[in-house]
């Protein structure tokens, strides 16, 4: 999985420039339309915390108190997987977790506030919940990208067998992010997996 992220991560980059963004903004257009991109899912609206409530301390001290199992995701699960801020996830994520888990796809296109009232957490858990699945993995994910110039750089232009001088190197790197929600009790862990890094250095024959 690591490779295929790197070689998509890759791509963009040729295509769109260095900076930072996320992996689920391709910055695209599509037949004369506007991005699909609206944004990224907030880790309250897949956790199912009301970031306006204010909580007490007794209720701090009770959900610390209370008794809670570990998440456990086993070769073979049914598993919900979103891609925050994509309409699906990518293609390579998705075979690659088919290898393990019996995947089934949701949007991580974030919906507009339906009131006070509405937990787009519970939304996720139930529609998960009525197909029988029992694991929510909804992950982040951010591509950071610079060049850094090489001392050559001041006699790139002299040709070797066909080839210039390397003058430049491209930094890539993807972070990710990882929800893990159990369906059934609302239970979740966040964890971060290995950042992905890859460099590569280029010449300009000019």
């Amino acid at each position: 999985m690591k490779k295929i992220l790197i070689t998509a991560a890759l791509l963009i980059l040729v295509l769109n420039g260095c900076g930072i963004r996320s992996i689920s903004d391709s910055g695209y257009n599509y037949y004369g339309h506007s991005s699909i991109y609206r944004g990224e899912l907030s880790e309250f609206d897949v956790l199912g915390i009301n970031a306006g409530k204010e909580y007490t301390e007794e209720q701090i001290s009770d959900e610390l108190n209370r008794k809670k199992e570990q998440i456990t995701l086993k070769k073979g699960d049914s598993v919900l997987l979103v891609q925050s801020g994509a309409i699906m996830p990518d293609e390579e994520m998705i075979q690659s977790m088919e290898r393990y888990f019996s995947i089934s796809v949701f949007t991580g296109i974030p919906e507009e506030k339906k009131g006070t009232n509405f937990s787009y957490s519970n939304s996720l858990r139930y529609s998960a919940a009525k197909a029988g699945i029992k694991k929510i993995f909804v992950y982040w994910g951010i591509l950071e990208s610079g060049t850094r110039n090489l001392a050559t750089k001041t006699v790139s232009w002299v040709p070797i067998i066909g080839q210039g001088i390397p003058d430049e190197s491209q930094e890539m790197r993807i972070r990710l992010k990882v929800a893990l929600v159990d369906v059934k009790t609302g239970q979740w862990e966040i964890f971060i997996p290995e950042v992905f890094h890859d460099s590569a250095s280029s010449a300009r024959a000019n």
